[in-house]
């Protein structure tokens, strides 16, 4: 589902996030991408779901190789994958339903197809009987919780969350975990940057450690 073949990133001012790195990811698979802060965590979810492109390299998603596609396809490759941040970026001047229907109304769905998708969606995250409160009254796991939600409404086939447990206290971190693992059940390609290495170890999914841009491990399932 996902090739990165010797790809680097240099940023304009001379930073470079990644060197020469390879690696795959199957369809399905869940990954937890690790490593100190620098170490390109964030700059690979970037160039999968293309916010950057890269420097050098190729970056294959389903097939494609994205680095080289046209901008007016960028916002089509987007709505495949779902993503999650630490800060949820919600719209606090909507309601939880119409946050996390925001992808489907961009997508121009029928209004009965995107409120089953929302509800379905809410119902998930167990928020379902929230869904006409305002974010500002939810707590910041709840809040968490309505960004997955907003993430996995256009069923994507990615999902890619950056230390989305970073502001959570341990048990709401391990819930949240666990509903990626739940994602991943069903068939979606998950891959997570996190820090929090005692919980990635406890979740036994394959671990990739970056290292100033250069892939230091990998470790899969059973070796930790």
């Amino acid at each position: 589902m996902i090739r990165f073949d010797q790809v680097t990133k240099r940023y304009a001012s001379g930073h470079e996030a990644l060197h020469e790195l390879s690696l795959e990811l199957g369809a399905g698979e869940m990954a937890f991408i690790t490593g100190h802060s620098g170490a390109g965590k964030s700059t690979l979810l970037k160039l999968i779901a293309l916010i950057e492109r890269p420097t050098r390299g190729h970056v294959t998603v389903n097939g494609q190789n994205i680095g080289a596609m046209r901008q007016r396809s960028v916002p089509q490759h987007r709505r495949g994958i779902g993503m999650v941040f630490q800060d949820h970026r919600l719209l606090m001047d909507r309601s939880v339903f119409d946050n996390v229907a925001l992808p489907l109304v961009i997508a121009g769905l029928a209004r009965e197809e995107i409120g089953k998708r929302v509800r379905a969606a809410l119902d998930k995250v167990g928020l379902l009987d929230r869904d006409r409160a305002a974010p500002i009254t939810l707590s910041t796991g709840e809040q968490q919780r309505v960004g997955i939600a907003r993430a996995i409404v256009a069923k994507p086939a990615v999902l890619i969350a950056d230390e989305p447990t970073g502001n959570l206290d341990p048990q709401l971190s391990a819930e949240i975990m666990q509903l990626f693992a739940e994602f991943q059940q069903v068939g979606t390609t998950v891959v997570v940057a996190s820090h929090d290495l005692p919980l990635v170890k406890r979740m036994g999914k394959r671990v990739i450690v970056l290292d100033h841009g250069r892939l230091l491990d990998d470790f899969r399932p059973g070796a930790l």
